[in-house]
């Protein structure tokens, strides 16, 4: 899919300016239907797939690779950053709910899950799955859009916020560089592995791209990695903010402007928000980019 297709409904979504919480808060429960909808297309994909389980060892050997070398690689640079531009947290920890949270990302591979049964049991036609599938992206980017318009977050704080700026060129150069490593360490075509750490948390984006171009084997792979991503991030959070703020904030990827954020405030106090929207809402704009335009090179 191309770049330009995926970024007109995100940027026809922030022309939008919705202000009623009502409103709003439809949207934050039609996001996680549609979230829920994309996985299960996701796992009707795979379960159809001939050769599934000889496929999945596979999917577990380069999944495992590519979290683990991320996980190295961002947390050998964020810290730099913090030495650069250090911030001072006054607030105490906050009680944060972390077996709930982690539940609820569960949730997302039971959905999947949940969908291989469907696609064991019953066969869908290929191209139905990818075009529904794409049309819901489609909805997902407008809401998204329009939530992002939301947050009153301008142009003009973000460029103006160095912090946030470069904890998200830390997060995307070295996950990038994971990506690169585990094609290399895999025999794996250097795009391939490129667009898989594209998209840096964002797994229902990276998912059902991936798969739509390159199969449910390896949209499997991106949609576990940037899941991991999330589940890692809610447990490192509260371990890292007092030392390592940028860490705490970065390492979450795309979820800091949403998943994560509540877990970074109540772990690092208020100062921290602004940072982790920034960094977030960056890393959310670089995959729609990136992962077309990485899957195009081949």
């Amino acid at each position: 899919m191309n770049a330009l297709i995926i970024l007109l409904p995100l940027f026809l979504g922030y022309l939008i300016k919705v202000q009623q919480p009502q409103f709003l808060r439809g949207i934050d429960r039609s996001l996680t239907g549609i979230v829920y909808l994309i996985l299960l297309l996701m796992g009707i994909g795979l379960g159809s797939m001939d050769d599934l389980a000889g496929e999945l060892s596979e999917i577990i050997e380069i999944t495992a690779a590519l979290v683990a070398l991320t996980l190295l690689a961002n947390l050998a640079l964020l810290p730099l950053i913090d030495r650069i531009w250090p911030l001072t947290l006054t607030q105490p920890q906050g009680q944060i709910r972390k077996l709930a949270m982690v539940l609820e990302s569960l949730q997302l591979a039971a959905v999947v899950i949940g969908g291989v049964m469907l696609g064991l049991l019953f066969t869908v036609p290929e191209h139905w799955i990818e075009t529904g599938a794409n049309s819901i992206l489609m909805v997902l980017l407008l809401l998204i859009g329009i939530q992002m318009r939301a947050s009153n977050m301008t142009l003009r704080q973000i460029l103006l916020n160095p912090r946030g700026l470069a904890i998200a060129a830390a997060v995307l150069i070295t996950s990038l560089a994971a990506g690169a490593l585990t094609a290399l360490l895999l025999s794996l075509p250097l795009h391939h592995g490129l667009a898989l750490s594209a998209g840096i948390g964002w797994y229902s984006l990276s998912g059902i791209l991936i798969s739509a171009e390159l199969g449910p084997v390896l949209g499997s792979v991106a949609f576990l990695a940037d899941l991991c991503r999330e589940l890692i991030a809610i447990i490192l959070i509260p371990l890292l903010m007092r030392r390592h703020p940028a860490c705490a904030i970065g390492y979450g990827g795309a979820t800091a402007m949403d998943f994560t954020l509540p877990v970074i405030q109540k772990s690092g106090g208020p100062q921290t928000v602004p940072v982790a929207i920034v960094s977030g809402f960056l890393l959310s704009l670089a995959g729609p980019i990136l992962i077309p335009f990485f899957l195009s090179l081949g």
